[in-house]
Parts: C-alpha cells; structure tokens; sequence
C-alpha cells in the first residue's frame, strides 16, 4: 500500500508536538509525517455519504494519503490537525473560502484565511518529558490535582462513539455530555488515583466548574497544535473578534462538485 502512494508526489509535514509526546520507537517521534498529493481517487472519499454519515470521512481520507508506516490511532489530535491543513494546502492551494455568521448580529460573512500563514502553537518542550504523553495540573479553586494527557485519534473515535451511544439516553433531557465525556478521556488520574470509576466519578460530581473551566483553558493553551485562529470582522456591523476558522468536509471540498 505504501509502494502505491509513494507512485504520486510527496511532501514531508513537520509536526506541531515535534515528536516530543510520542515513545522512541514510534515513527512519530520524529516530528514529521510524509503525506502524498491527492487525487481523484480520494475525492471518492469526500463525496461518499456513507462514510460522511459515520462520521468518519476525514480519518478515511488520511488513511488514504499518509505515505509514513504509522498507526494514526496513535497520532495526537493537534499533529493531525497539521497534517488536515497541509493536505488541504497540496490538494487544493492555500486560499480557504468559508462563510461565518458574525455572533454579534447574525449576519453571513465570507471570508477568505490563507492557509499557509498559520503557525504552531507556541509550547516550551524544555519543560516537558521527551516521550511521555502525561502532565500535571493543580486545579485553582478546589487545589486538587490532577494528571492528564493529550488526547490521540483513538480517544477522539471513542468520544464519538460513547457520544452517539449516550444519544438515546440524552435525547429525552436535552443535555449534551460532551464536555464531561472529554474531561474524563483526558484525565488519567486524580491525586494520584488512577482509577476509573473514581476518576468518572470527580469528573461527574466533584469537578467545579471554575476548576472545569481553568483545565479546560489550560489544555488549549499548552497542547501542541495549528493555531487556526484569525481575526473576524463583520461586514454589516462591524463586530470583530478572534474566531476559529471552521474545518469541516468542506474544507476539502473548495470546487463544485462537477
């Protein structure tokens, strides 16, 4: 399969987190990923509903392009983001036409980001453990501590899945789980104690919002990835604001359709 892909053009994407996360043995541990030009085969992908309705074009869709001998289970979310972007960039150029409705006034905006000048995140890897994927943090409010990781595409596919399992029990309420079911996928251990239930459990009843919302902040502001912000300004009331620039299937999909 890798003999195939390596029959069209190449490029090598650098990866936000470096490689610093992942163990030594892993080919990701080099900080980079080699990617291959996509084709008309791969536009099959995009356009099939049966996998956009799973829910899983996009991991589909890099499945078929990534050259490298990885697992992409095991690729965090914010290296994958980088590679999403540079294979948008080499498939259809680096302009990126989307349309945002300014939360100000509601109006519908088109904008236009190029892509090739977002940049990395800023991390200090001096200070982290080259090849372990766990941290600590001390929660402000309730001074508990608690040990965490970044999340990779495997925790990303059992969110999803646990998420539309939970639909049919939520339905009813109304309520969305989403943030609890991530804080529990990124948590690992509370004070020290690894185990699951317990840790469910202080994410379910324990967790202080303010505590939930300090975490929630300091895992954007330290967790490798493509910073995909820009600055928004509406046209009709000129509302401006830093937005994130919405990837979605779409993001591959910049022409008609033919």
């Amino acid at each position: 399969m890798a003999e195939d892909k390596r029959k069209f053009p190449t490029e090598v994407v650098s990866l936000p987190s470096k490689g610093h996360f992942y163990p030594e043995d892993s080919p990701l541990s080099s900080g980079e990923i080699e990617v291959k030009y996509m084709t008309a085969k791969e536009e099959d992908i995009l356009t099939s509903q049966s996998l956009i309705r799973k829910g899983v074009v996009l991991d589909k869709l890099l499945e078929a392009l990534v050259v490298s001998d990885v697992n992409l289970d095991d690729i965090l979310i914010g290296d994958k983001n980088a590679v999403m972007v540079a294979t948008r960039v080499l498939g259809y150029g680096k302009d990126y036409a989307f349309e945002y409705d300014c939360p100000s006034c509601g109006a519908r905006n088109k904008d236009e980001v190029d892509l090739t000048v977002l940049e990395d995140k800023e991390v200090d890897f001096k200070k982290l453990e080259k090849g372990k994927n766990e941290f600590e943090f001390t929660l402000p409010s309730s001074k508990r501590n608690v040990t965490y990781k970044l999340l990779e595409q495997r925790d990303e596919k059992a969110i999803d899945s646990e998420l539309k399992a939970l639909k049919k029990f939520t339905k009813d309420s109304g309520v969305d789980p989403e943030i609890t079911t991530r804080l529990k996928r990124a948590i690992v251990a509370v004070d020290g104690n690894r185990e699951r239930k317990d840790v469910n459990d202080f994410v379910d009843n324990e967790f202080l919002s303010r505590d939930s919302l300090a975490f929630r902040q300091h895992l954007v502001d330290t967790t490798p990835d493509v910073d995909m912000t820009y600055n928004f300004e509406c046209e009709e009331c000129d509302h401006g604001e830093e937005v994130t620039v919405p990837m979605t299937v779409q993001f591959f999909w910049p022409t008609a359709r033919g």
